[in-house]
């Protein structure tokens, strides 16, 4: 891979960095939206590198052909060839291991701007393992929730007031949950889950809901879920075991959030 091809891959990346973070809000299927700024310098970085190689290249003046004998350490001895020849091969073949790999790089930014892949979905959170433990927090870390109508509550919270609040705060209380719908193994029951990421997509974990009464739509449908705790009907389950449980009074598909994660 020569100069130019190099500098010209720095720019397509560059480019693909910040098309994803300055002209859409792709990039949030991928790192949390702290990390925004973080990615413009980066990505202007690159271009800026890629854009100087491809002008110092084209500003390299060309070599021609010239006449016999106008340099002699141009063509230099046959003997200096045939000395260096082995040399040479191995030389080549070394860079054109390094090419091979070097035209990996442009991966990402084809799968950014021709897939353009979406957030983590169903398929990631399919797994029936035991949800990961909510937070530790005293009970009086969660505020009472309104008895007339139906509260809007993260996953996490829910969970975490599900699993950890010693005085039942969610009993007789109306929620609304959203998410996008799992299907599980059990027949009565489905998932409103949310991914939650601590930095980047590769460290997500699935927060889920299990749904009762209610008819599963399409898995990966984002859905806003009303209802209503249902307690577990022993204390000796350790928390974390299963996931909490929601009894539905309505399910209602909306749109994907502009931020899909938790």
């Amino acid at each position: 891979m020569n100069r130019m091809s190099q500098s010209l891959i720095l720019v397509l990346l560059g480019g693909a960095v910040l098309r994803v973070t300055v002209l859409s809000t792709t990039y949030m299927n991928y790192v949390k939206p702290g990390f925004r700024p973080f990615l413009i310098a980066a990505g202007a970085v690159v271009l800026v590198l890629g854009v100087i190689g491809l002008v110092q290249e084209w500003r390299k003046p060309h070599v021609t052909e010239t006449g016999p004998g106008q340099r002699d350490e141009d063509t230099g001895s046959g003997s200096a060839h045939a000395a260096a020849g082995d040399h040479g091969h191995h030389h080549g073949h070394d860079h054109s291991r390094v090419s091979r790999v070097a035209w990996l790089l442009c991966l990402p930014v084809f799968a950014i701007f021709l897939i353009a892949p979406p957030p983590l979905g169903a398929f990631a959170a399919r797994s029936e393992e035991t949800p990961p433990p909510p937070p530790s927090l005293s009970a009086d870390a969660y505020v009472p929730l309104a008895a007339d109508r139906a509260t809007s509550m993260a996953l996490g919270e829910f969970i975490g007031r599900a699993w950890g609040d010693s005085r039942h705060s969610l009993a007789g209380k109306k929620v609304t949950l959203t998410g996008f719908v799992v299907r599980s193994s059990k027949k009565d029951r489905w998932y409103v889950t949310r991914m939650q990421m601590s930095c980047c997509a590769a460290d997500a974990i699935a927060l889920k809901v299990a749904v009762l009464d209610a008819e599963r739509p399409p898995d990966d449908t984002w859905v806003e879920v009303t209802g209503t705790w249902i307690a577990p009907k022993s204390d000796k389950i350790p928390n974390g075991t299963v996931a909490p449980e929601l009894a539905a009074t309505d399910v209602a598909e909306i749109p994907q959030p502009f931020e899909p994660y938790e």
